[in-house]
């Protein structure tokens, strides 16, 4: 091997060494780090978990419902704890029925690489906050999108038993109603009371 040879091989053994290292990934861009949760984290009885989503119109705060869905509130912290969602936008907005974000890729397409399995009971009152998924002729188990989530504007019966509600606005409401397609989740941080 010669020194130019040599030289060559040793920027791309180091190239592909960051690229396998965990926890690489900057804030916006998730790494594989973030894997499916197989069991629900460990809740605090008397504790209430919140999520305060920062978004460029300001923020929103949803209650989280670890006792309905564990699995997705697990997941949902992970991922927020972990930077995933800062940064990203909120790809799909339909007046009087949702706005949806969590998609790395910014189009509706992308995720963690992993998806969830349903968790589906509560109802979607107006500001639930869910799991998007595929449609059911592509997913008839009704598993939910690893990180692709929607906050009801309305009221929306006919969406109950069909997907994951893991939890409820509290606050922000107005905010809600004021994010347009592009909008920025600057972050989302958990709060435990």
């Amino acid at each position: 091997m010669n020194k130019k040879q040599c030289t060559r091989f040793i920027v791309c053994f180091f190239l592909c060494l960051m690229a396998l290292q965990p926890g690489q990934a900057e804030e916006g861009e998730p790494g594989m780090q973030f894997t499916e949760p197989l069991k629900p984290m460990l809740f605090e009885e008397k504790k209430m978990y919140q999520a305060v989503i920062y978004t460029s119109k300001g923020e929103i705060t949803c209650e989280l419902y670890p006792k309905k869905a564990p699995l997705s509130v697990t997941n949902f912290i992970q991922l927020a704890e972990g930077g995933f969602y800062n940064g990203l936008i909120f790809h799909r907005v339909v007046p009087n029925f949702v706005i949806q974000g969590g998609d790395p890729n910014g189009s509706g397409s992308g995720g963690p690489g992993y998806t969830l399995p349903a968790e589906i009971g509560l109802t979607h009152q107006k500001g639930a906050l869910a799991w998007a998924r595929l449609p059911d002729n592509l997913n008839p188990k009704k598993k939910s999108s690893g990180s692709q989530f929607y906050i009801t504007l309305e009221k929306i019966s006919y969406l109950d038993g069909e997907y994951t509600v893991f939890g409820q606005t509290i606050s922000g409401m107005d905010v809600i109603k004021q994010i347009e397609q592009g909008d920025v989740i600057k972050k989302i941080e958990i709060v435990i009371k």
